[in-house]
């Protein structure tokens, strides 16, 4: 407990001699930057601005709102980075969730670490940073390279030795960006899989892309039945087909023992929404339960649990 108030005491003697106008420290060569630099500050969250180079575009309200409740019984555990931009003035290099959340429970400061950096250092370093260590999409994470290879003149080797991916990883996530945008969107929210977006990125024509992904969500296809469909297709084009018409993966028609036949119904009808099971003959199995909102998943957990 006493190295935890004799840390917020220095964050604060550090805020205060940030604010002291005979001590604003622009570069790592003025007086007291050694002290600043690299250690945790006590900032206002009115002088920090949005990093305009911050590569997540999407926020879920519901994940920033739990995390609004974590700092707001536990505090903000780790803290944030930003750069200086001018006296008592700074700019978000991470951590823009933790910031947001601040905000939202009214936090008047936030734990900060503070770089002095130029822009090309900051958008370098927001994007490597977010790549480490933010939940991006698979989309953003392709997009947040493609920016250090335009922006910043990174290599992929280079780019691999910064973010510590292979990379063979690394291009599998830029070729994403080889798809047409409504499939990029598919994968953002979730409708398919970066495993259905490496596979249709095989297909050069973007209707045709299209045209799979559609199958794709529509039948539920797997990646493996995907990558079965690319594969067909291929085939139909080397054998000069124009693949106007996209053969769909024919999956194995499931035999359901009796006794899931007998009671499939039963399920369905006690909780009001479809069921699915899948078991072998030998009774091993599982079962899946639709539901379309929160407010039903409420309604079946209280059928099922009781509570």
């Amino acid at each position: 407990m006493a190295k935890a108030i004799k840390k917020q005491a220095l964050g604060r003697g550090l805020s205060a001699l940030l604010k002291d106008p005979n001590n604003d420290i622009q570069s790592v060569s003025d007086k007291n930057a050694d002290k600043v630099v690299g250690n945790i500050v006590e900032l206002d969250l009115e002088s920090i601005a949005v990093n305009p180079f911050q590569p997540r575009s999407n926020f879920n309200d519901e994940a920033l709102q739990e995390l609004a409740s974590s700092i707001k019984e536990l505090g903000v555990i780790q803290p944030i980075t930003v750069r200086k931009l001018d006296f008592n003035s700074y700019q978000l290099v991470s951590g823009e969730r933790r910031f947001r959340a601040s905000k939202l429970i009214g936090l008047e400061t936030i734990p900060a670490y503070i770089r002095i950096a130029n822009d090309q250092e900051s958008l370098e370093m927001a994007l490597v940073e977010n790549i480490q260590r933010q939940d991006l999409d698979p989309i953003e994470i392709a997009l947040s390279y493609q920016r250090l290879i335009d922006e910043i003149q990174l290599t992929q080797e280079k780019m691999s030795e910064r973010v510590g991916k292979k990379r063979s990883t690394i291009t599998n996530y830029l070729r994403l960006l080889r798809l047409d945008p409504i499939i990029q969107t598919g994968i953002r929210d979730g409708f398919v899989s970066m495993g259905h977006g490496r596979a249709l990125v095989n297909i050069e024509k973007q209707k045709d892309q299209i045209a799979l992904y559609e199958k794709i969500v529509g039948e539920n296809l797997s990646v493996r039945d995907t990558e079965k469909a690319v594969k067909e297709y291929q085939e139909r084009i080397l054998n000069g087909d124009a693949g106007e018409n996209i053969p769909s993966a024919k999956k194995k028609p499931s035999l359901q023992p009796e006794f899931i036949k007998e009671n499939l119904g039963s399920f369905s009808n006690y909780l009001s929404t479809k069921v699915d099971i899948k078991a072998s003959e030998k009774g091993k199995g599982k079962i899946t339960i639709a539901f379309n909102s929160k407010e039903e998943f409420s309604r079946l957990k209280k059928l099922i649990t009781g509570e």
